[in-house]
């Protein structure tokens, strides 16, 4: 898997990407489809497919810590910002690779997504 894996081949400058911080086995890139004027990918260096599949504690404060610190050297701390981590196909996961969002530059809303709401009663 971690062959074919487009951040992982990323992550090896096998495919450019415009890198934003890299260091102590995580990297951040800026995402192509961007959601929000700052739209950063933060993946760790090494294949980890999904949230679920994270044993490691550590690399998950890493991650965060990594994250936290790349949103002030972005300049978007301050005002704020959201980290979003989509799992599996029903969480939005579209690149089987471990992955944080990091959007800023605007005001999020809540709830994201899909405003529609389902039936509570599907009977009618």
């Amino acid at each position: 898997m971690a062959g074919a894996c487009v951040f992982c081949k990323i992550a090896a400058g096998e495919i450019p990407a415009t890198i934003v911080k890299r260091g102590d086995g995580i990297l951040a890139f800026t995402d192509l489809n961007p959601q929000a004027p700052t739209h950063l990918l933060v993946i760790p260096t090494h294949h980890v497919t999904t949230l679920n599949e994270t044993k490691d504690a550590g690399l998950l404060g890493k991650l965060l810590g990594f994250t936290r610190d790349l949103a002030a050297r972005v300049g978007i701390a301050q005002r704020g910002y959201r980290v979003v981590v989509n799992t599996n196909p029903d969480g939005g996961q579209t690149v089987f690779h471990l992955h944080l969002h990091l959007l800023g530059g605007r005001p999020m809303t809540w709830p994201p997504g899909d405003r529609r709401v389902a039936p509570s009663n599907p009977e009618g």
